[in-house]
């Protein structure tokens, strides 16, 4: 498994940011059971679940979050994107995209996201 986050940088406070991750080397028969999704890990904080998109179709969201971010898979490029609107100084985090398969979860790289006020 090699996940790969793209996006990430840095917007002013009430700004938008995307972010992505692929999973290119994985069978599209394995991604369409793989929950995919992100955490974030802000400086001296624990990483926290930020959303996820299951294989089944739902969505989840952490409440700090809600209505703010989206969370959207594309199964055809065996990506899944993250887009964040209103985003406030404290969404400043590393964001750390993870896909879950059975019981194993993989980690990509963390793409930093700074929010300034």
């Amino acid at each position: 498994v090699q996940l790969q986050a793209s996006g990430g940088g840095l917007v002013q406070a009430g700004g938008s940011l995307r972010i992505s991750c692929r999973d290119p080397r994985v069978i599209s028969s394995v991604f369409w059971e793989t929950d995919m999704g992100w955490y974030r890990q802000a400086s001296g904080k624990e990483r926290e679940l930020v959303a996820v998109a299951t294989a089944s179709g739902s969505t989840n969201y952490a409440d700090s979050v809600k209505d703010r971010f989206t969370i959207s898979r594309d199964n055809a490029r065996k990506a899944v994107s993250l887009q964040m609107s209103s985003l406030k100084p404290d969404d400043t985090a590393v964001y750390y995209c993870y896909a879950k398969r059975g019981q194993t979860t993989y980690w990509g790289q963390g793409t930093l996201v700074t929010v300034s006020s």
